[in-house]
């Protein structure tokens, strides 16, 4: 077995000695035998959980026996059975389950790898581990076969002797992880050592995608945390909620009841949210509940993680998890729905749901995965030890991180706030886990850059299904008192390229076209040439129907008005090529006659374009402005790209007495009268 360690192997492996295993190893066990892979891990944490070849080597012979000798395949039921029947015990890893039968006072377990439904165990292990009388879960154990009992009437010969839960129990985890973390000099370096920890290999994603595997984390971390993640199939959503921690529970196919997920009302019982850190629904289109109010009753443990069942009203702290699959692309779904469409009926078009989801992550941003790239052969943490590290973490909020160093803009809701510092407080203790470690301003500015995002991607579903009520989605930040307030678009529905505050080329102009109800005001870049010849030629191919009419309504009142527009030079003398750039959903290139020719006019006299300014306004043949729906919905736009000014046709002033005092104090608005004008307050001196 010949392995090399690159340099993080060699700072994890230091940093946390005895806590890392390589993840090559965890896969190819996993895959051998039918148990999930933190199974695996744990017990090659207890034998393998070094770099030495040698060591390694000897753990996997003793991991390999106890797998092979443990695990209970399809067929040997009765092997198993017979053991413990001929030398009294048999020890094997399985699932363990318990229920209370009612009529004899007892308990008794289920073991279903061995198909047993009536063992027999003692009350005390009840007590110390209550999971079992919910979904149960993985556990060494011993398994006897008392002859006595098995004599008598309706006697139950079998039963557990010992358990051992598959879950790490030391009380200085967290103390351990503080200090393996100091060892990492950069957050760059800390966090592909946590995707390697989750058996991802770092160098096969961008940016984009480790920020939705982090994303994914934070459930772990942090309490009633709610979050969706939507994408293509195959990027592997649903294993970190299936594969590495024992304290998360998968529903597969979205089938649930109430009193399996909050409490059973005939014996008390709590339920899922109330056992388990996370509870991921997988399929999220097919979620259902037995009972109708079933989603009423997660959608106010949602927002407040308490329900009410008969007199009691119960507190938990398992967040919830929605993943499921994207099946259009998203410009389309955005032009026919919104992105939580996959959601069931009762939940799609509830903007009040939709305000209980603390983010929502891209999963589009996420590769499908190649097991020969994407997953790793490096060394990562244990899946106990990180599982057990998370869980801990939960105790506590990182939020005061931002007190008095960032401040939320007016476009925040109370609860987006919340949702923003759920989100900052687990992407903190993910990072930087001691809450003794500094935060350096450059993390703490992407971390919330990414809660903003994550959380505005959730308003703006609520705006595709309620726009008056969630018109405003200009979500902005400022790092410290003096700093400048910086606006956070999503980037599937927006340009990252903010208006830049240096003059544009001669030719150049940005622009707002209204767009249509589906998508609506879209920023375009217009870029025209002027050179000797004669003619227009417009490259985009194939050319919008509605960009044409703009352009040739644009080119005959340059031809009527050159006089008053460019002087004495003759724009018949000049081939003009136009090019439309959409920055936006809106596509249309409609209503941009007032910009395209006062791009026009400044191709032909060679003058820059004003700085951070924006032009919209829609053009007749006979030179006068036509009205211009939308002017709020323009201006929110214009804000939104940080730009600083924008020409609006006179006759818009009646439409913006609703305009937000705080959107007048964030841009200058300027009127023109027509369309020289409007070409003449947009050209440099």
């Amino acid at each position: 077995m010949s392995f090399t360690l690159d340099r993080l192997d060699d700072i994890g492996s230091r940093a946390f000695e005895g806590f890392v295993v390589r993840k090559d190893l965890v896969r190819r066990y996993a895959k051998a035998y039918p148990v999930p892979a933190y199974v695996v891990e744990f017990l090659l944490g207890r034998y393998c959980a070094s770099t030495d070849e040698a060591e390694i080597a000897e753990g996997l012979e003793i991991v390999e026996k106890q797998l092979k000798d443990r695990c209970v395949r399809t067929g040997q039921e009765e092997v198993f059975k017979n053991e413990a029947f001929r030398k009294g015990s048999v020890r094997l890893i399985d699932v363990i389950r318990a229920r209370l039968d009612a009529k004899n006072a007892c308990y008794v377990a289920e073991l279903p790898s061995l198909a047993l439904r009536d063992v027999r165990i003692p009350d005390a292990m009840i007590e110390e581990n209550e999971r079992m009388l919910i979904d149960g879960f993985y556990a060494e154990i011993t398994l006897s076969y008392d002859s006595v009992i098995a004599q008598e009437k309706n006697g139950r010969p079998f039963g557990i002797e010992a358990m051992r839960p598959i879950q790490m129990s030391r009380s200085d985890v967290l103390d351990t992880l503080y200090a393996g973390r100091r060892a990492f000099d950069t957050t760059a370096d800390w966090i592909d050592f946590l995707l390697r920890s989750t058996g991802l290999e770092p160098s096969a994603f961008d940016e984009r995608a480790k920020r939705v595997a982090l994303l994914r984390m934070i459930p772990f971390v942090e309490r009633n945390y709610n979050f969706v993640e939507l994408g293509p199939r195959g990027t592997g959503k649903s294993h970190l909620f299936q594969q590495i921690s024992p304290y998360a529970h998968l529903i597969s196919g979205g089938k649930a009841t109430v009193a399996r997920m909050f409490v059973n009302m005939a014996n008390g019982q709590r339920g899922l949210v109330c056992q388990y850190d996370v509870v991921c629904f997988d399929e999220v289109a097919g979620i259902s509940f037995d009972s109708k109010d079933g989603v009423n009753i997660m959608k106010g443990y949602m927002a407040s993680g308490e329900f009410s069942r008969g007199k009691d009203s119960i507190r938990a702290e398992g967040g919830i998890v929605l993943v499921g699959n994207l099946d259009v692309d998203l410009e389309q779904a955005q032009r026919f729905g919104h992105l939580l469409s996959p959601l069931p009926p009762e939940m799609r078009d509830d903007t009040a749901f939709m305000d209980r989801l603390h983010a929502y992550a891209p999963g589009w941003d996420y590769p499908k995965l190649d097991p020969r790239a994407h997953l790793t052969d490096h060394f990562g943490l244990v899946s106990d030890f990180l599982s057990e590290s998370w869980t801990r973490l939960r105790f506590s909020s990182r939020a005061n991180v931002l007190d008095g160093r960032i401040h939320f803009g007016g476009a925040l809701s109370g609860r987006d706030i919340e949702a923003v510092r759920k989100s900052v407080s687990g992407l903190v203790k993910l990072l930087h886990p001691d809450p003794a470690a500094e935060v350096p301003d450059q993390d703490l500015e992407w971390i919330v850059r990414l809660a903003l995002e994550s959380r505005r991607r959730v308003k703006e579903q609520q705006k595709r299904v309620f726009k008056s009520e969630f018109r405003n989605t200009l979500f902005s930040y400022t790092l410290g008192l003096d700093g400048v307030e910086q606006f956070v678009a999503t980037p599937e529905l927006h340009s990252d390229e903010a208006i830049d505050a240096e003059p544009l080329p001669p030719g150049q102009v940005w622009a707002i076209g209204p767009g249509g109800n589906e998508t609506g005001p879209g920023l375009y870049r217009i870029e025209v040439t002027a050179q000797p010849g004669a003619g227009l030629r417009i490259l985009n191919h194939p050319t919008p129907p509605a960009f044409r009419e703009s352009v040739r309504v644009a080119e005959q009142n340059l031809y009527a008005q050159a006089k008053g527009l460019i002087g004495d030079r003759d724009p018949r003398a000049h081939e003009f090529t136009v090019q439309l750039r959409a920055m936006d959903a809106d596509r249309s290139g409609a209503s941009l006659g007032v910009p395209t020719l006062a791009a026009l006019c400044g191709a032909m006299l060679g003058k820059n374009t004003r700085g951070s300014t924006i032009i919209a306004g829609s053009l007749a043949l006979g030179g006068s402005t036509e009205p211009l729906p939308s002017a709020i919905r323009i201006a929110e736009l214009a804000v939104e790209k940080q730009a600083q000014t924008l020409l609006l046709p006179v006759s818009v002033r009646r439409q913006l007495i609703d305009l937000p005092d705080e959107i007048w104090t964030k841009i200058s608005i300027e009127f023109y009268r027509d369309a020289a004008d409007a070409a003449f307050k947009a050209l440099e001196d």
